[in-house]
């Protein structure tokens, strides 16, 4: 999995994006049933002119659709709507449904994959107790958890805890959806950066793998121009100073869903 991707919720130019994407070196998309946006992926993909085999494509199913049935069904519906033979990484979008329509979404998405029809099983928005319930029944532990996670919200136990679980870490939101701070722009000043390109460094140099979105070519691009400057310790720490907990975040971030 590439160690940054573009994550194309709420982007109404989906196509012209992923292709522009492509274009530049992205090689990860982060999509979802919910977004709408799935054939608009594989469209972009396809006018990229790349190798199904060169992009990396993730896609999640959310709490209304969760259930046995319900996602072998959305799992070949998701094909169909990106023209993809396999998806790369299948994601329960969020922990909603409650403990017994998790697991059977959970071991749905398990037999998809052992049918060749996507290649990894992960989650989203999952805290402790909703990864502790997967180990509990007796299943692998999935690849990745993908949560909120920027300087105000850095949901450190769930981070530790996937980490000694040998799970992923992919981080939405990691740009605060345009919200600014003084560290911010203090550093972006430093070192001679926009703010979002901060941000992502610093996601990068935590581990997590970041999906910043955008729509604009220019954005597209400079959020993927951050791979010839590092941070130095006491910035990190300067940014690691700024986490508010729970009251940091910025969106629905259901990670203490019962």
């Amino acid at each position: 999995m590439p160690i940054i991707g573009l994550g194309v919720y709420q982007n109404y130019t989906t196509r012209d994006s992923v292709f522009e994407a492509l274009r530049t070196g992205y090689r990860q998309v982060d999509s979802a049933q919910a977004y709408k946006n799935e054939a608009h992926v594989g469209q972009g993909f396809r006018d990229s002119g790349l190798s199904r085999g060169d992009v990396f494509i993730t896609t999640k199913i959310i709490s209304k659709f969760h259930g046995y049935e319900s996602t072998l069904k959305g799992v070949d519906e998701s094909l169909a709507r990106f023209q993809f033979d396999y998806i790369d990484l299948f994601l329960i979008h969020d922990p909603f449904a409650g403990a017994e329509r998790r697991l059977a979404t959970y071991k749905a998405l398990q037999e998809a994959r052992e049918s060749g029809k996507i290649r990894s099983v992960g989650v989203s928005n999952y805290g402790i107790k909703h990864l502790e319930e997967i180990k509990d029944a007796g299943y692998e532990m999935p690849v990745v958890n993908q949560i909120e996670l920027h300087p105000f919200c850095q949901q450190r136990p769930i981070v530790v805890y996937c980490r000694e679980n040998g799970i992923v870490v992919q981080a939405y939101s990691p740009l605060v959806r345009g919200k600014t701070d003084p560290v911010f722009l203090e550093l972006a000043n430093r070192y001679h950066r926009d703010p979002a390109q901060i941000l992502i460094r610093w996601s990068l140099q935590k581990g997590f793998v970041p999906l910043p979105k955008s729509n604009k070519h220019e954005r597209i691009h400079s959020n993927l121009n951050v791979f010839d400057f590092n941070l130095c310790d006491d910035d990190m720490q300067k940014l690691d100073s700024l986490d508010r907990g729970k009251e940091g975040a910025i969106t629905w971030n259901p990670v203490d869903a019962p």
